[in-house]
């Protein structure tokens, strides 16, 4: 995958009501080679999704008016899979684990660094991109139970219906799938889909993979698909295997 300093920029949003913040962060960001357009409010950020897509949004959780959790919930419900960091204070645990819960990419706690925010940047891109474990090349689809999941459209599709994924989602689902019935670390799980190490972000891969089992299971509360691997993680289980 090309790096942000790629010849075709990728096009950032960055949803932030602090001006000089917001203003700084342009500044930073587009001198190391992404597009990026500025807004101040969710309203804003919005109307212009439904103008133009950007390939990431950075979104402030405490926004005047409509918040940045209600913005990513209502993405969310709508099937739009853009990638999303979220920007919290370091006290809104509860509100970061909700952003994850409702399909965030990524979180950074207030105060932050420009540099951190491109790390997070680049990360969150590369996995939209590419799953380490994956053999993407020599798998385009993959049976998963009722669905067959695109690796290319990062979709699942069964007869006319089509259910994009987020970032998050696609790199579970394309690790435990490149492992079929080998049982895959949550911190495996974790180190492929997020960025950080820490027991939101492994509360995050649980809360993503019950979203999973709620696109795939035909039970979810008794899962065939996606199995609960006690104390350890997940493990994909195929048709085939579930026949044998």
């Amino acid at each position: 995958m090309p790096s942000v300093e790629s010849a075709k920029p990728f096009h950032a949003y960055i949803v932030e009501d602090d001006d000089a913040l917001r203003d700084m962060l342009c500044a930073y960001l587009g001198r190391h080679g992404l597009e990026v357009t500025t807004m101040r409010s969710a309203e804003e950020l919005l109307q212009r999704m439904h103008r133009q897509r950007p390939d990431l949004i950075v979104l402030d959780v405490g926004l005047p008016g409509i918040s940045g959790l209600q913005a990513c919930q209502r993405m969310r419900a709508e099937g739009d899979r853009v990638p999303i960091i979220l920007l919290t204070a370091f006290s809104e645990e509860v509100d970061r684990i909700i952003g994850l819960e409702m399909g965030a990419d990524d979180y950074l706690g207030k105060p932050f660094s420009a540099r951190e925010l491109l790390a997070r940047i680049n990360a969150v891109l590369r996995r939209a991109s590419f799953i380490p474990g994956a053999p993407v090349e020599a798998r385009r689809t993959v049976r998963v139970g009722p669905f067959l999941f695109a690796l290319d459209s990062r979709s699942l599709h069964r007869g006319e219906e089509v259910r994009v994924l987020n970032t998050v989602e696609y790199a579970l689902l394309a690790e435990l799938t490149s492992n079929p019935s080998v049982p895959v670390s949550r911190e495996r799980l974790l180190a492929v889909s997020h960025s950080r190490g820490d027991e939101v972000m492994l509360r995050a891969v649980d809360a993503a993979i019950m979203r999973l089992r709620k696109l795939i299971e035909p039970e979810p509360a008794s899962p065939r698909f996606i199995q609960t691997v006690r104390s350890h993680g997940y493990m994909f289980v195929p048709m085939d295997a579930l026949l044998a």
